[in-house]
């Protein structure tokens, strides 16, 4: 399966894929903000045109980001601001892989359906790498 970098920030996400853009070319697939999430996600207003999600083709790999909401934690530290995501073949596969790369470390989200149709987790491994692993639905 696939294996991409997701880059975190602290309400610069935007900007930062833009210069990706203007260096590497191409367009993104996708780009949503906060202001596109479910309504109970209990953020302020200021932070609703932030960058949910951000996903930017770059050769055969894919770049992904995000802006951390202050409600979601404390700010994102540059330097250790990503994770590694791993998009599986099934949901039985995310389940697995992720008991495994989580044991001995910390579960950030659990496994579960989310609101943009797909099966997540997220945890940082014993040697405090983040980790993110994402099941898309097959239509039909």
């Amino acid at each position: 399966m696939t294996l991409n970098t997701y880059l975190h920030f602290n309400g610069n996400c935007r900007e930062a894929f833009e210069f990706y853009r203007s260096v590497f070319g191409g367009e993104f697939t996708i780009l949503e903000t906060f202001r596109n999430g479910p309504p109970d996600m209990g953020l302020p207003e200021e932070e609703l045109d932030n960058v949910m999600h951000v996903s930017y083709p770059v050769g055969s790999s894919v770049l992904m980001g995000s802006d951390v909401p202050s409600a979601f934690g404390p700010p994102t530290v540059m330097g250790s601001n990503f994770s590694i995501s791993y998009s599986t073949r099934t949901k039985e596969e995310t389940d697995d892989l992720f008991a495994k790369i989580s044991a001995g470390g910390k579960v950030t989200m659990p496994p579960a359906e989310m609101f943009w149709g797909a099966y997540f987790g997220a945890c940082t491994d014993k040697f405090g790498i983040n980790w993110q692993l994402n099941y898309e639905h097959q239509a039909g």
